[in-house]
């Protein structure tokens, strides 16, 4: 009877449960959602964490700074309204300050408005076709910028400014600077995180320029420009191809796909309802200090299960012997039933309690 009461497995048993339990319970306090327990698991084996720039890296709260005009064919209030009525339909963080440059009942109405994944959007206004977005949007149109407007275009950048434009088929009609401010803690989680053995690459649609500013600033050695979703995807993959693990965070649909092949995929809550349901993981608020509470959550609790499955171990390893009457062979002690009853009891108590200090 002490046998089978000491062999009884309950320790073993909540080992892994309580201790994910408490994990996610304090992760969802911090503002960190896990999926499931398997999020945890491969988060905690992560060493490389590929992160997007803007809403995820930057505040995703950008102002703009000035539209530039680049033809007399267009007045300033046209482009203005042009522009604010096609970002209406858009989820990309600078479309929601580019809706607000007319007042709401001043906005035009568009027909077959279409997301041109990575490089901008496009709609029809006034019965013309007009193109809002990067200039990887103006190449693939084929239109060009002069050389003194480029010029001007590369110290706007060097300033930390986004560019984007406006045109339509036949010409570029006008340039936006917005400025999209860097988050007051992401040089200091991007140090924790490469602390952490974390390796951290950056990857935008954004400009090469941009990108460089910003990677500079925060430290990050390694960063890829002019992204497209497909390009996300792809750089995700052929780090997977060299063995890492990888973990993809970003806020926007141009992040989805990329961040559906990760080995974990952390969404910004703040961002696309696509990018929330792509993630693993869920970081409420957008709040980049919980990216690395998130790594070290999933450490820290692999580090206690295994804890906890030692000491389930452990108790029987020690125990059954003496129940089988180890003690009264040599020293005619009998290992009573009860003490079992107190000994798996105890056993169980140890796990739970390193659980819960997890809290």
């Amino acid at each position: 009877v002490a046998v089978v009461i000491i062999a009884c497995p309950c320790a073993l048993g909540l080992a892994t449960p309580i201790s994910v339990m408490s994990t996610t319970g304090r992760a969802a306090q911090k503002g960190v959602l896990f999926k499931d327990a398997e999020a945890i698991e491969a988060l905690s084996k992560v060493n490389t964490l590929i992160i997007d720039k803007t809403g995820t890296l930057t505040e995703g709260k950008p102002s703009l700074k000035e539209i530039k005009l680049l033809t007399d064919d267009v007045q300033h209030i046209q482009v203005e309204t042009w522009i604010a009525s096609i970002e209406q339909h858009s989820t990309h963080p600078i479309a929601k300050t580019l809706t607000k440059l007319v007042p709401e009942d001043q906005l035009l109405s568009t027909q077959d408005f279409e997301d041109v994944f990575g490089f901008g959007v496009k709609a029809k206004v006034d019965g013309q076709w007009l193109y809002v977005g990067s200039q990887k949007l103006i190449e693939t149109m084929r239109l060009s910028l002069n050389d003194s407007l480029i010029q001007i275009l590369d110290q706007q950048r060097r300033e930390g400014n986004v560019i984007s434009f406006i045109a339509n088929d036949q010409q570029v009609l006008a340039y936006m600077s917005i400025h999209d401010a860097i988050k007051h803690n992401a040089k200091a989680v991007i140090h924790q995180l490469l602390s952490d053995g974390v390796e951290v690459i950056m990857a935008t649609g954004d400009h090469e320029q941009n990108a460089s500013v910003v990677a500079e600033t925060l430290g990050i050695q390694q960063f890829f420009a002019n992204c497209t979703p497909q390009d996300k995807l792809d750089l995700v993959k052929n780090i997977q191809a060299e063995g890492k693990v990888v973990a993809m965070a970003g806020d926007g649909i141009n992040d989805a796909p990329a961040l559906a092949q990760a080995n974990i995929g952390i969404a910004m809550g703040n961002g696309t309802d696509i990018a929330m349901e792509s993630g693993d993981i869920v970081v409420m608020e957008g709040d980049l200090e919980n990216v690395v509470a998130a790594v070290q959550f999933s450490k820290k609790v692999m580090t206690r299960i295994k804890e906890n499955l030692f000491w389930a171990f452990a108790y029987n390893v020690i125990l059954i012997p003496l129940a089988a009457g180890a003690l009264y062979a040599g020293f005619g002690i009998m290992f009573m039933p009860e003490w079992s009853a107190l000994a798996m009891a105890l056993s169980s108590v140890t796990v739970i309690s390193l659980s819960l200090a997890l809290k």
